[in-house]
């Protein structure tokens, strides 16, 4: 069985390309070992944006212990480190304000423990998200209509023929960012072998309320409204494909080199060379008229923007959205450096006055970004996911079930040192083929 292993995918050859068979238990719900504080919890204004139910997997392997006891461990660990993140014992409603907000009851996690059909390997192909094989692994709330009949994490432990293990998690977004949700699942692991938090959370969030009365200094046009006259929205009632595209350091190193060569900027980042090159791209294969705007949309780290910064172990959503904006005749026809000036002007305008501004303009107008004509980049390349360890040593692949919306691009790290990017994405078939073409460097 030929196997690399990656962050956020591992290439399988696969064996005998039958469909995975999981046979899942019933539901169990997981509550607090201790008593934790009750009543309604505080979740910022930087929460309520983004209250999408994120699925990732873990899996497991290793040559000294089997799976037996995994779902007992997991669950074991998880009373204990909800202790710590009661929140996440909770259930999300609805505030006296119309906001999302947590009802501390302290009924607990869900877990769902269940057994494949097959080894790991045999999953195959997992370098793009695969809702269909991967979907298996996570649980999904049977007929919850909407993520407040969603509890805030649920688990699903999947033990494979081979001795591993995979853990599939449901986590909602309101809770914490990527940062969060990798420091509670670290938090985990290190609970499961016996050893205390590297970094407790830090559960205020009234730190990040809306200032009284609101001040919006900013214009914010990640909530901008685009109009689509290019009707890409019709190109998206086609055939969905799912590719991976993979940037060794070599290819980062070039696009970064022809960002800089007209002399226009001092200075560009990988994420900044990358970022523009594949809005680009999309842009070209979604065939955007030269008038069209189009929007690049991405969230960075407030957490050391913040005057003074959030505290470590921050345990909610301490990412800000901010954007370029521009026309798509002006993005293809300038060269890269012009797109990646954008992109640097939208992350150099991010300061403590920016982000209380977004958290007034949600706490005056409620408006969600809207993603109309827009990319939303979202980088996992930064998060530490494959340093969890329950006991069994890092994973041998972690990543994503799905991606969120259409409109996103992933960027995971890869290969051995990390050094890699994979980008990952969904587009119409039509469209699939000409962004591929632009992807040759």
């Amino acid at each position: 069985m030929g196997t690399d292993i990656i962050e956020g995918c591992v290439i399988m050859e696969k064996s005998n390309g039958k469909a995975l068979t999981v046979k899942k238990g019933e539901p169990t719900l997981v509550s607090p070992a201790e008593e934790t504080a009750t009543g309604l919890y505080f979740l910022s204004n930087l929460d309520q944006n983004i209250a999408v139910i994120v699925r990732t997997i873990y899996c497991f392997k290793s040559d000294e212990k089997g799976n037996e006891n995994a779902a007992d461990v997991i669950k074991d660990a998880l009373r204990k480190v909800l202790v710590h993140y009661y929140p996440l014992a909770g259930r999300l409603t609805i505030s006296s304000e119309g906001k999302l907000i947590v009802d501390c009851t302290g009924e607990g996690a869900v877990v769902v423990e269940a057994e494949a059909d097959c080894k790991m390997e045999e999953i195959g192909d997992i370098t793009k998200p695969d809702p269909e094989t991967l979907g298996k692994l996570v649980y999904d709330i049977p007929g919850a209509k909407n993520i407040l009949e969603m509890p805030p994490v649920v688990a699903q432990v999947t033990k494979f023929q081979c001795g591993g293990f995979v853990l599939g998690l449901c986590m909602n977004h309101c809770m914490f960012d990527g940062i969060g949700a990798m420091e509670f699942v670290n938090s985990w692991g290190e609970t499961a072998r016996g050893l205390p938090l590297t970094i407790p959370p830090f559960s205020d969030r009234t730190i990040l309320k809306a200032r009284s009365p609101p001040k919006i200094e900013y214009q914010h046009q990640e909530f901008a409204e685009i109009e689509d006259k290019s009707s890409t929205g019709d190109l998206y009632k086609d055939e969905m494909l799912y590719r991976s595209f993979c940037f060794e350091p070599d290819k980062l190193e070039k696009l970064k080199k022809t960002a800089m060569e007209d002399g226009v900027l001092e200075k560009c980042t990988t994420f900044e060379a990358l970022s523009a090159f594949v809005w680009r791209a999309r842009t070209k294969a979604l065939k955007m008229l030269s008038d069209q705007q189009t929007k690049l949309l991405f969230a960075v780290d407030g957490r050391p923007k913040f005057n003074p910064p959030l505290p470590k172990g921050y345990f909610g959503n301490g990412i800000v959205l901010t954007n370029s904006i521009c026309q798509a005749g002006e993005l293809l026809d300038k060269p890269l450096s012009y797109a990646v000036s954008l992109i640097q002007e939208a992350i150099k305008i991010v300061t403590d006055g920016y982000m209380r501004s977004a958290i007034d303009y949600f706490e005056v107008t409620r408006a969600r970004p809207s993603l109309s004509s827009t990319l939303v980049v979202t980088t996992w390349s930064r998060l530490s996911f494959h340093t969890t360890d329950f006991g069994w040593g890092e994973p041998v692949l972690s990543g994503p079930v799905a991606l969120p919306e259409k409109e996103v691009i992933l960027f995971l790290s890869h290969g051995r040192e990390r050094k890699s990017i994979n980008v990952l994405l969904g587009l119409p078939a039509s469209a699939m083929n000409v962004f591929q073409e632009q992807m040759q460097i």
